[in-house]
């Protein structure tokens, strides 16, 4: 017998996310039956969604009832699952957040966590999170929120400040995809499992230990550079090295691990905005270790793919073969439908489980999601070296939840002046004043 539910998706026109999100849970037969709302402000884009969601449903013989709004109050009447896939602006606004530091010398390989980009990006996306955080309270007290918008520490903590007692969850799909980059390295199956014990905060998440395919992690990774040592400038010389700029290339995480005896839970492109020299001319902008910049033509040219191949499959032209990918929204709504649990890395509020960093702030550790909730798995301490690495970008994450909220332009200044990208303090204040006015439309709180 299926387990029904409810799943109101905010950001529901998304084609990088609703997509995949479609084909999880049409391919979850024991969910047959449920309902999902698809809401956004988008009504053209939600039109699209709508039809195309018709047209995978029928391609997976699912049973799924799938409706559309613009209204988010009405969409979320009911709902035991909200997931949030949204971005305030889109990428006219990011471009701006590539570019505006950019006359600044500032490189940015992804823009949308730390850095001007990551604070530009959380300024304009709190307002609106909290928004939805209250309106969640409200309307569905007792569903589980699965936050899944960059920067997803702080957009988390947002929603967990405006929406206490829910349960909020922010999810990544980095750790998977790092698990998947150290099979090739190592000549595994795709499926072999993995287990591991982690903690730090979103895109900058260490493993303290893990094991793959049943085998210690970090004893499989000392004989590989035994074997192989690291060569740089970075040379595309790993086995399996990615071609798209958006995939691992794997040699930062390896230099770090040399440097500090642990190995990051993340991309490369993620992690070099974390890191002081990573991102400079020195190092050619992250060349020497294979990293290149993310530009806003890399992002429109993988949409424009992604819209032709949805709109595609909207009139027919194509047939779309519905299947399980590696995010959670599916297997977590299905335990919380049947009564059971699952585990997974989450995003959660501190309550000890990363123990050398501050209560109450988001931090990321392995953790369950089931009918009693969210709760995180301890992970113990960071040592020392990495803890010195990670505290300073906590402390700039509550900065900036605060500032974003309260509309303060002085605490968004010392985020942003205290920032390991910013090289010239003295560029901190200007930036961040022409930040604040190219985005003044989508920044009410300023």
């Amino acid at each position: 017998m299926a387990a029904t539910t409810r799943v109101a998706l905010i950001g529901g026109a998304s084609l990088n996310w609703s997509p995949t999100f479609l084909g999880d849970l049409f391919s979850t037969a024991e969910l047959d039956g449920s309902s999902l709302v698809l809401i956004d402000i988008d009504a053209p884009a939600l039109e699209l969604m709508g039809v195309f969601a018709a047209r995978l449903q029928a391609a997976a013989g699912s049973s799924w009832r799938v409706e559309t709004t613009t209204d988010r109050r009405a969409g979320l009447r009911g709902a035991e699952v909200v997931a949030i896939t949204l971005t305030v602006g889109g990428f006219e606004t990011m471009a701006v957040d590539l570019a505006l530091p950019a006359r600044y010398g500032i490189a940015q390989s992804v823009g949308d966590t730390v850095g001007p980009g990551g604070l530009a990006r959380a300024l304009r996306n709190i307002p609106v999170l909290a928004a939805i955080g209250s309106d969640v309270a409200d309307i569905c007290p007792g569903a589980v929120v699965l936050n899944y918008t960059n920067p997803l520490s702080v957009l988390t903590r947002t929603l967990a400040l405006t929406a206490p007692g829910v349960t909020v969850v922010g999810l990544c799909h980095e750790l998977p995809g790092v698990m998947g980059r150290l099979r090739r390295l190592f000549g595994l199956a795709p499926e072999a499992p993995y287990r591991a014990r982690l903690a730090g905060v979103n895109h900058f998440t260490w493993l303290l230990d893990f094991q793959l395919g049943g085998r210690d992690g970090y004893r499989m990774l000392d004989s590989y550079l035994a074997e192989h040592p690291q060569r740089l400038p970075y040379e595309g010389d790993l086995p399996g090295t990615p071609s798209s700029v958006f995939e691992d290339r794997l040699a930062l995480k390896l230099w770090l691990y040399r440097t500090h005896g642990l190995l990051p839970a993340a991309g490369d492109r993620h992690l070099a905005e974390f890191l002081p020299g990573i991102l400079s001319p020195t190092l050619g902008r992250g060349a020497v270790f294979g990293i290149e910049l993310t530009t806003i033509e890399h992002r429109r040219a993988a949409r424009a793919r992604r819209r032709a191949w949805v709109e595609a499959v909207a009139i027919g032209a194509e047939t779309p073969e519905p299947a399980r990918s590696q995010e959670k929204l599916a297997e977590f709504t299905l335990a919380l439908a049947e009564g059971r649990e699952a585990t997974h890395v989450l995003n959660l509020p501190n309550q000890g489980q990363a123990a050398n960093l501050p209560r109450e702030a988001v931090v990321e550790t392995m953790g369950v999601i089931g009918p009693g909730g969210a709760h995180p798995i301890a992970s113990g301490d960071l040592p020392p070296a990495v803890r010195a690495l990670v505290l300073p970008h906590v402390l700039r994450q509550e900065l900036t939840v605060e500032a974003g909220l309260r509309g303060d332009r002085r605490l968004a200044l010392e985020a942003l002046a205290s920032d390991p990208l910013i090289a010239n303090p003295l560029d901190a204040a200007p930036l961040l004043d022409e930040l604040l006015a190219a985005h003044a439309a989508y920044l009410p709180q300023f």
